[in-house]
């Protein structure tokens, strides 16, 4: 009887090294305002800011912030549609499950050695009647900080996610102001991160004026160009036509010009923004997704800003059902400290 020739074992295929096309530096050191150790950061999308949790894809598991953890990130922002949960009249109530809820995200977060940015996301009637809602907004913000007064000092408030329409730079801060008064109320010491308007593009940085605070903490967004980052997406209008691609010569130069500009804001005020939210929708090829986040993440980290992807899943999604996509994963870069 012949010999049975082994079966060979399978030599696993490695994964692919990722290149970062700009050096990451260490983090920029603020003058004015508070140092914040945002490191790699990643969005939980569409999940807690969907009119109901589950609309617009999973759920947030408690598993997933072990499992983000361990993926090497450092921070979580946690987009929340707390407009949606609470009452229209006066005293303008959060609806206390919704509350118990957004308490257990932030407490299984933190458990799992992240930290935490608790962010009032999808309040559409605040940006188109923003005098209008300014009384409620201010008494949700009120409710929230003191729901968390005595939480770790890790969770941090982010105000309002991409201000637009009828708040601009020039009026943000007298909107604005009452909120984070509300906050000091309860939380005299907590970061408080603030956008400017123009859904906090990074142009907004050029006449961003923040309170005189010492605890506030300036961001940007950023998903130029958005011929790439959002075609196909059936939310933009026009819609955009898909087998559009990332990395021309053009495609750097517009980078690197907005690096400059994130440069140019830190020299003129002092303060170290981070960049809240950066991505590419994932029905775009996985390699020219990829290439765009590292582009981006290395770019503003080699002037010394940290960023925070946008998202965890459910589109724009760095992982999917199996797990991480780890091309796009590890193109995601921070500061060297």
């Amino acid at each position: 009887t012949p010999t049975p020739t082994p079966t060979p074992t399978p030599t696993p295929t490695p994964s692919a090294t990722i290149t970062a096309p700009y050096t990451p530096a260490a983090a920029a050191r603020p003058s004015v305002g508070p140092a914040l150790s945002v490191g790699r950061c990643i969005n939980m999308g569409n999940m807690l800011e969907a009119p109901n949790e589950g609309d617009l894809g999973r759920k947030i598991q408690d598993s997933d912030f072990t499992f983000i953890k361990a993926g090497g990130f450092v921070t979580v922002r946690v987009p929340i549609y707390f407009a949606g949960h609470a009452d229209t009249e006066s005293p303008y109530t959060i609806d206390s499950s919704f509350l118990t809820r957004v308490d257990h995200v932030v407490t299984v977060a933190h458990d799992a050695g992240l930290n935490i940015i608790i962010d009032m996301h999808a309040y559409d009637e605040m940006n188109r009647d923003p005098y209008g809602q300014r009384t409620r907004f201010t008494a949700l913000w009120r409710q929230i900080a003191e729901h968390f007064q005595y939480a770790p000092e890790n969770v941090w408030f982010e105000l309002l996610n991409e201000p637009k329409d009828g708040i601009t730079n020039s009026n943000l801060l007298t909107l604005l102001r009452p909120a984070l008064n509300a906050i000091r109320e309860s939380n005299a010491t907590r970061i408080v991160i603030i956008g400017g308007g123009l859904t906090s593009n990074i142009t907004s940085l050029a006449t961003l004026n923040l309170p005189d605070d010492p605890y506030v903490v300036p961001t940007f967004h950023y998903y130029n160009p958005m011929a790439f980052t959002h075609q196909g997406a059936s939310w933009i209008t026009p819609l955009l036509p898909l087998g559009v691609t990332f990395g021309s010569a053009a495609d750097y130069a517009a980078l690197e010009a907005d690096m400059a500009l994130a440069r140019a804001y830190m020299t003129t005020t002092g303060r170290v923004p981070f960049l809240g939210e950066y991505g590419a929708y994932d029905v775009i090829a996985e390699s020219e997704r990829s290439k765009y986040y590292a582009a981006v993440s290395s770019g503003f980290a080699s002037v010394g800003i940290q960023s925070c992807a946008w998202a965890y899943l459910n589109t724009f999604g760095v992982r999917n059902s199996s797990g991480w996509i780890t091309s796009i994963k590890d193109a995601l870069f921070t500061t060297t400290d």
